[in-house]
């Protein structure tokens, strides 16, 4: 899975920030991943994201996560 945030407002307005790793959504369980990157303000960033799967619709290929993101930047 690969999440890419782009920031339009605010402080950190033009800023992004992305999320690398394994989710399995048909599991159940919350997943980690980490942080691959950013620019901007999240330029050297660190850190993680835990991504619980919200819903779940396989027939409709629908998945909706949250995401609890946790980043370090200079």
């Amino acid at each position: 899975m690969m999440y890419s945030f782009a920031f339009t407002y605010g402080d950190y307005n033009g800023s992004s920030l992305s999320l690398l790793g394994s989710v399995r959504p048909t599991s159940g369980t919350a997943s980690e991943v980490s942080i691959a990157g950013g620019t901007g303000v999240f330029r050297f960033a660190r850190g993680y994201a835990v991504v619980n799967p919200f819903l779940v619709d396989l027939p409709r290929s629908l998945v909706v996560n949250e995401i609890d993101v946790y980043v370090s930047h200079y």
